[in-house]
C-alpha cells in the first residue's frame, strides 16, 4: 500500500528542500557547453539542446526528492493537471512542432488527426480559454473549471502524445499526497511546484540560441523575439500552419 505524504508532511519536506539542497547550474551549463563545441548541425544543436535541457529538469526534481526522501505520486493516467492552462514561448512551441515533425509517421499522423477532431469539438471552451489574460489573478482556475483537455492529451488513454517533450509546467507540477486530491479538487493545496527551475532550462536554451544567431547560422526561430512571445500550447497549436511558414 503506498504510505502517500500529508500536506504538513509535504510542507516540512519542502522546506528542509529550501534550507539544505543547493542546485548545481553545471547540470545545465554542461548540456550547453558539449553542443556548442559539437560538429552537429545547427538544428541539431537546438533541439538536441532542447530536449536534454528539458531531461535535466526532470533528473534535478529526482536529485531534489531523494535529498529529503520525496516519491510523486502520480501515475500513468493520472491526466487531472492535463487540464491546466499551459503558457510557453513561441520559441518553445516550434521546437515542439519540429520534434513531432520528426516522429514516427504512424505516432504523428496521429497527433494530426485528433488536433483536427480536437479543435472543432472544443471550439466554445477555447475560444473562452483563448482569450483569458495570460496573467489574469483568477485564469488559472477559470481555465481549470472549462475541463479542456491539453491537445496533446491522448482521449483514449488519458496519457500525453508527446510526453518526452511535454513543457515545463506539465514537468514541475508532481503531487506527492493522495492522488484523490487531484480528483476533488481544482486546485488541490498539496501539490508542489519546481517552477523555479524553468529559469535554467530557459537560460540554458537561450545561450544555445544566442551564440547560433551571434555565429550567423540559419534558426527556424525568429530569434529574439519568439524567445519573448508567449501563449497558451492550444493557441500556438492552432496557429502551427502560421509558425511554420515563419521558418520558411
Amino acid at each position: 500500500m503506498n504510505e502517500y505524504l500529508s500536506h504538513q508532511e509535504i510542507i516540512d519536506k519542502c522546506r528542509k528542500l529550501n534550507e539544505t539542497y543547493e542546485l548545481d547550474p553545471g547540470f545545465f551549463e554542461a548540456i550547453v557547453d558539449e553542443l556548442l563545441d559539437s560538429d552537429k548541425d545547427t538544428e541539431s544543436v537546438i533541439l538536441d539542446g532542447f530536449k536534454r535541457l528539458l531531461s535535466e529538469v526532470d533528473h534535478e526534481i529526482n536529485r531534489m526528492e531523494a535529498s529529503v526522501g520525496m516519491q510523486p505520486s502520480c501515475f500513468k493516467g493520472c491526466a487531472f493537471c492535463c487540464y491546466f492552462p499551459i503558457i510557453i514561448t513561441k520559441m518553445e512551441a516550434k521546437m515542439m512542432l519540429k520534434e513531432i515533425e520528426k516522429f514516427p509517421s504512424d505516432r504523428k499522423e496521429k497527433i494530426y488527426q485528433h488536433w483536427e477532431s480536437y479543435f472543432d469539438e472544443h471550439k466554445t471552451k477555447l475560444d473562452t480559454a483563448l482569450g483569458m489574460d495570460l496573467n489574469g489573478e483568477d485564469t488559472k482556475l477559470n481555465y481549470k473549471r472549462l475541463n479542456l483537455p491539453c491537445p496533446m492529451l491522448d482521449p483514449e488513454t488519458e496519457t500525453c502524445m508527446a510526453y518526452e517533450i511535454r513543457p515545463i509546467p506539465c514537468r514541475t507540477y508532481l503531487n506527492y499526497a493522495n492522488p484523490k486530491v487531484c480528483a476533488e479538487n481544482h486546485m488541490p493545496d498539496e501539490p508542489f511546484s519546481y517552477e523555479f527551475l524553468y529559469e535554467h532550462y530557459m537560460a540554458g536554451i537561450n545561450e544555445i540560441m544566442q551564440a547560433l544567431y551571434e555565429n550567423g547560422e540559419e534558426l527556424f526561430v525568429d530569434y529574439p523575439s519568439d524567445v519573448w512571445s508567449y501563449d497558451y500550447l492550444p493557441a500556438w497549436i492552432k496557429r502551427r500552419d502560421e509558425m511554420e511558414d515563419d521558418s520558411l
